[in-house]
């Protein structure tokens, strides 16, 4: 427990420097539910920004961070990231992986949703091993869920997917409105409908869920075999004018 303060207690100093970075759109302190870890949650305006928030803050913090936590995953996502933005992550020595932007939407004109009730979903599937790869096979899969969510999830209002560089998986990043349209995502829309297709070829390695996610979702998810964290929002800051990543403030 006295780690797990310490931990929260520094990360608090970082996402107060944190906010000081003209390049960071938002920061967010999201604490884990039953476990002594946090998610953290970052937008940066451009690969600039990252690169200058790894060489200054994350450089000073690193050392008495890695003293009471160690960082189990990191998961960047963009249009593309450039060598030099993923050395600089690296550089580290975080696990992380990077996912560049391959097809996806938004929809209300990119309105924030409502941060008392959005669902952030984040995901790493990853193609079961083979003599070929399912990459091509498990992009279709999630272009099916992505086409028909579109349609029949009014409440799913940010459905995005990222290729893995260096790596047969792919980031699937969704923003629901509320926790109904989750469990319905869930238990009766493309999840459902889908997740035995993708299951043949992949495997969920990590999910996380941003927001206030109730015990029936976590029901469904465990029933689904996804290997889940769930977190609360804590400390958060966004940008006047918000950010692309979840919506931008109306």
């Amino acid at each position: 427990m006295d780690d797990s303060r310490e931990m929260l207690k520094e990360w608090e100093d970082i996402h107060d420097n944190a906010k000081g970075h003209a390049g960071i759109l938002s920061t967010e302190i999201n604490h884990a539910v039953g476990e002594d870890a946090v998610l953290i949650h970052h937008v940066f305006k451009d690969p600039a920004a990252l690169e200058n928030y790894f060489s200054t803050t994350a450089t000073e913090h690193i050392e008495a961070l890695t003293k009471v936590a160690k960082p189990q995953l990191q998961m960047i996502r963009g249009m593309s990231i450039p060598d030099a933005t993923r050395e600089a992550v690296l550089a580290k020595n975080v696990p992380g992986v990077f996912g560049e932007f391959l097809f996806g939407y938004v929809k209300e004109d990119y309105k924030r949703p409502d941060q008392e009730t959005a669902i952030m979903v984040t995901a790493k599937w990853t193609c079961k091993p083979g003599d070929a790869s399912h990459l091509e096979e498990l992009k279709y899969w999630w272009q099916r869920v992505g086409t028909d969510a579109y349609s029949i999830e009014k409440g799913l209002l940010r459905f995005e997917a990222y290729q893995v560089i260096g790596e047969d998986a792919l980031i699937i990043h969704e923003t629901f409105e509320n926790s109904n349209e989750l469990k319905f995502h869930l238990s009766k829309g493309t999840a459902e409908k889908y997740k035995k297709d993708i299951d043949k070829i992949a495997t969920p390695e990590a999910y996380f869920f941003r927001g206030p996610v109730s015990w029936t979702i976590r029901t469904y998810s465990k029933f689904l075999h996804l290997p889940a964290t769930y977190s609360s929002q804590g400390s958060n800051f966004t940008q006047l004018g918000g950010s692309m990543s979840d919506g931008v403030v109306i």
